[in-house]
């Protein structure tokens, strides 16, 4: 069944249309990003990155879902990324775990309700946990159990469990999510080492979550759509789930693989010579970009596609149009024709078109 008329139908409310479905129909486009997209903003502080914005400007929060939804995405993910008790003890804010957590289930389910998309629930890295110290393990799954039993109570779709780098920890979560019954897809953040911190390659990390019951596998954050690429492929080998990728709109490279290893000589003046994470903007993938990464990811085998951190409504309309989808937003897709100065309608005056051509286009060409 195409993916339009499984959307349609999810519209009508006359049957239920899960992620599995959708996943088996085609490509399902899931936006991310509202972390670094909220701190641009002026709402949301680097560093702690704790999602108070749920409570603080909920209207904001819907503002940003609606526009990914209108730029292609779908999928709703409750932004609860960091809204977990570790986090908000950071910031003095362990008062509001249940409140900050349900809020923001609320705000994604108005939206997902209004626009027949999926409805995610989001767990993610713990920010405590550590491989050999069981107390840890004892504190990430009550973080897990509390965030999914809120999720549960917002009858979400599926629950992502994301940007893990110990296998271990990714486990865990799975384990939480399982017992939910919720569908789980689980993504990782894979360090630049090219192991998982606690010895796993990509590849074998994903076959073990999938191993333990995770109906999508695959990477999130960290590496852009060039370091992620070639973990994909070898994750697509090793598994018989779906697999997800969700790189970050960043130029990575193989010798700095992950956007927290950047460095930029052309600007000396950056704290500890590192761009990470505020000063990242030289290296911001343009749409087109992102549009061959969807293209290749699919090609690839890859089904559950997004854009992390950094992303914006743009990086998704592309990745959805890649894929032959035609969002609401692609109204507005780019028309260079009608430029003033680069444009080729009969209307635009010659003189302006002449201009550009003398000084703009082909500057390389002798």
């Amino acid at each position: 069944m195409p993916a339009k008329t499984l959307i349609a139908k999810a519209k009508t409310g006359r049957k239920p249309v899960g992620l599995l479905e959708r996943l088996a129909a085609g490509p399902v486009i899931c936006a991310e990003g509202y972390l670094f997209e909220f701190e641009r903003r002026g709402y949301l502080q680097a560093g702690a990155y704790v999602p108070e914005i749920v409570l603080e400007r909920p209207d904001l929060v819907e503002g940003l879902h609606r526009d990914f939804v209108h730029a292609g995405s779908d999928v709703v993910e409750a932004f609860t990324y960091y809204a977990h008790r570790a986090k908000l003890k950071m910031v003095g804010r362990e008062k509001d775990l249940e409140k900050i957590n349900r809020a923001a289930l609320r705000i994604a389910a108005k939206v997902a309700k209004s626009t027949g998309t999926l409805l995610a629930g989001d767990i993610c890295n713990t920010s405590i946990y550590g491989a050999a110290d069981p107390a840890s393990h004892k504190q990430a799954r009550r973080i897990f159990d509390e965030q999914v039993g809120w999720a549960v109570d917002a009858n979400v779709d599926f629950i992502v469990g994301e940007t893990y780098s110990f296998t271990g920890e990714a486990l865990l979560a799975l384990e939480a999510i399982k017992r939910s019954g919720k569908p789980a897809v689980m993504t990782l953040s894979f360090p630049r080492e090219g192991r998982m911190r606690d010895g796993d390659t990509a590849a074998d990390a994903c076959k073990r979550l999938e191993g333990a019951g995770a109906d999508v596998v695959g990477l999130n954050c960290a590496r852009g759509p060039a370091t992620t690429l070639p973990l994909l492929r070898e994750i697509r080998a090793a598994v018989r789930c779906h697999v997800a990728g969700a790189p970050v709109p960043y130029r990575t490279t193989p010798a700095e693989p992950t956007f927290q290893s950047l460095t930029d000589p052309g600007y000396p003046g950056l704290p500890d010579n590192r761009p990470f994470p505020i000063a990242l903007d030289p290296f911001v993938c343009n749409r087109f970009e992102i549009a061959e990464f969807g293209k290749a990811a699919w090609d690839l085998g890859v089904r559950y596609l997004g854009v992390c951190c950094g992303a914006g409504p743009h990086h998704i309309r592309s990745l959805a149009e890649a894929l032959g989808r035609q969002p609401p937003a692609s109204r507005f897709s780019p028309d260079m024709s009608k430029h003033i100065l680069f444009g080729t309608d009969k209307r635009l005056r010659q003189d302006y078109l002449e201009y550009a051509r003398r000084n703009y286009r082909n500057a390389r060409t002798p």
